[in-house]
C-alpha cells in the first residue's frame, strides 16, 4: 500500500511537471513583450511630461498685462488686528 502512494506521488510530480513546462522561447517572447508594454507606457509618460514642462516654463504665455505695479501696493492701508480680542461674550448664556 505504501508503495502505491510514493507511486502516486512521482506521477504526481511528473504530470504536473510536464504541463507547466515552458520553453525558453515562450519566456524570452514574454520577456520581449513586458519590455514593449513598459517601453510603451515610459514614452507616454515622458510625452506628458514635456506637455507639462512647456506649460509651467511659461514661454506660451504673455503675461505683462498682469503685472502689478510696486506704487498702488503702497497706497493699500494696511489692516491693524484687533488685540482687545474678549472670549467672555461667548461664554455669557452658560451658567
Amino acid at each position: 500500500m505504501k508503495k502505491i502512494g510514493v507511486f502516486l506521488f512521482i506521477f504526481g510530480l511528473l504530470f504536473a511537471q510536464e504541463n507547466n513546462v515552458t520553453t525558453k522561447a515562450e519566456i524570452k517572447k514574454e520577456e520581449v513583450n513586458l519590455t514593449k508594454k513598459n517601453l510603451e507606457e515610459q514614452m507616454k509618460r515622458e510625452a506628458k511630461y514635456a506637455k507639462e514642462k512647456t506649460f509651467y516654463q511659461g514661454k506660451d504665455y504673455n503675461l505683462s498685462e498682469r503685472k502689478i505695479d510696486p506704487e498702488t501696493i503702497s497706497k493699500i492701508p494696511t489692516i491693524k488686528p484687533e488685540d482687545d480680542f474678549n472670549m467672555d461674550d461667548v461664554y455669557s448664556d452658560i451658567q
